[in-house]
């Protein structure tokens, strides 16, 4: 493992799994922004509304994956983790940083930003 946060998030489960499931479902709210470096994910594994697993947003490192748990809050909310796992040999700390705050940023900020829209 490589990297984990756990944030809510607004939507309920159902609502976050279809984001993640589909990103671009909603035109009106665009999260999923990629930089260069960066590819579009594919769906390895999905059971609806708690689990989603991504393939690797990165090229130059094709074996990470990205596991997404969701539950609810307690209200009408979701309780959502990320855990980024890759192969060994682990990267070193520089690109683990940047994948970290990359998932944080496309997760905790985008998506979040895009439901208060």
């Amino acid at each position: 493992m490589a990297g984990h946060r756990k944030r809510t998030q607004p939507a309920p489960p159902h609502v976050v799994f279809e984001a993640l499931t589909e990103p671009d479902r909603d035109p009106a709210r665009p999260w999923l922004t990629l930089l260069a470096d960066e590819q579009r994910p594919v769906v390895l594994e999905a059971a609806k509304p708690h689990l989603v697993v991504w393939s690797s947003l990165w090229p130059r490192r094709p074996d990470a994956q990205v596991r997404f748990d969701l539950t609810s809050d307690g209200g009408f909310g979701t309780r959502l983790a990320w855990t980024l796992l890759v192969d060994e040999p682990m990267p070193d700390d520089s690109l683990v940083g940047h994948l970290r705050k990359r998932l944080n940023e496309l997760i905790n900020a985008s998506y979040r930003n895009s439901m208060d829209q």
